[in-house]
């Protein structure tokens, strides 16, 4: 019962209750667009893969984590792209699989000016381990014994628009449908509602010199019931092949919920790693040693005419 006391806390404390967010949020989000909106499908102009992988709060007991590998590029032309996002997170008891497919068109299709549209389409495992509760191995019979999943589908839609290259802005709502969740076969009353997410993002790319760009990020972030949330961004691309910068993050129950620092390096044209460990501000400060991602990007091809991608360009519309 200890352990199913604590998984509840995990989930409160982690902005993922069942009345409020239930969403994994990644610091490096100007990298993982398509999680968020699916009319980010395709905006890049060549066909690519992203994985991340988030450990949050480290050192503390039952504490998320998060994988998503996703996929997107243009489809028969530059006005139509597709993708596929694959995600899992870990939160105590908790177990998350969501898999979605996106769709966007490009209503402007202008050399300088870009305006998506994107649809896109979820299934989500949702469960509980309650198999690995110490009260359920103790034969404790209020408890369930076994591991519960059940599975909802879903709908979502966004805009995102990008202007001469240099700024990109994006209005998303990943899940349309309140799907009703039971999390217990014992008890089959509705315990909750997916609940809508609705996310705001944007950027831009300022030149300070010719090897110097400064890279202002904001995302935007509300869901009923739950504070309003915000991620602030401010990053130094030098000679387009190194991005340094820093981020703090709205939430918590202090100032604010945490300072992220980030680094992101274009390695090779087609192949760009990126990292960001995230300092708490919260009144978890005290129990944990910070949280840090992973990204890795690769494009399976150049940009069109052999020329090399504007690297950090690409990489942050």
């Amino acid at each position: 019962m200890k352990k199913i006391i604590f998984s509840i806390a995990i989930l409160v404390a982690a902005g993922v209750s069942l009345s409020a967010q239930q969403e994994a949020q990644f610091t490096q989000f100007m990298y993982n667009k398509l999680y968020l909106n699916p009319a980010y499908a395709g905006a890049r102009g060549v066909p690519s893969l992203t994985a991340i992988y988030r450990s949050q709060w480290v050192g503390f007991d039952g504490a998320p984590q998060s994988m998503l590998a996703s996929f997107n590029g243009p489809f028969l032309s530059k006005r139509v792209g597709v993708g596929a996002t694959i995600s899992h997170t870990k939160i105590g008891l908790q177990r998350d699989l969501q898999a979605s497919v996106a769709y966007s068109y490009d209503m402007v299709a202008q050399e300088n000016v870009s305006l998506r549209i994107g649809l896109s389409g979820s299934l989500r495992s949702l469960g509980f381990a309650y198999n690995e509760a110490q009260a359920a191995q103790s034969g404790d019979l209020s408890i369930e014994d076994q591991r519960i999943n059940d599975f909802y589908g879903n709908v979502g839609a966004g805009v995102y628009g990008t202007i001469m290259e240099r700024y990109y802005f994006g209005v998303s709502v990943p899940r349309l449908y309140s799907n009703a969740i039971g999390l217990s076969n014992i008890n089959a009353n509705v315990l909750a509602k997916e609940s809508q997410h609705f996310y705001g993002m944007a950027g831009a790319i300022l030149p300070l010199s010719e090897d110097i760009n400064l890279m202002p990020a904001i995302l935007l972030k509300y869901v009923k019931n739950a504070p309003f949330d915000a991620d602030i961004n401010l990053n130094l691309d030098i000679r387009k092949k190194f991005t340094a910068g820093i981020s703090y993050r709205l939430g918590g129950d202090g100032v604010g919920d945490s300072v992220d620092l980030l680094a992101f390096w274009q390695a090779a044209p087609q192949f760009a790693v990126g990292a960001a460990y995230d300092f708490s501000l919260s009144n978890l400060k005290d129990y944990n040693a910070g949280s840090f991602e992973v990204v890795l990007q690769y494009d399976l091809k150049q940009v069109s005419g052999g020329k090399k991608k504007k690297s950090n360009a690409r990489f942050f519309m």
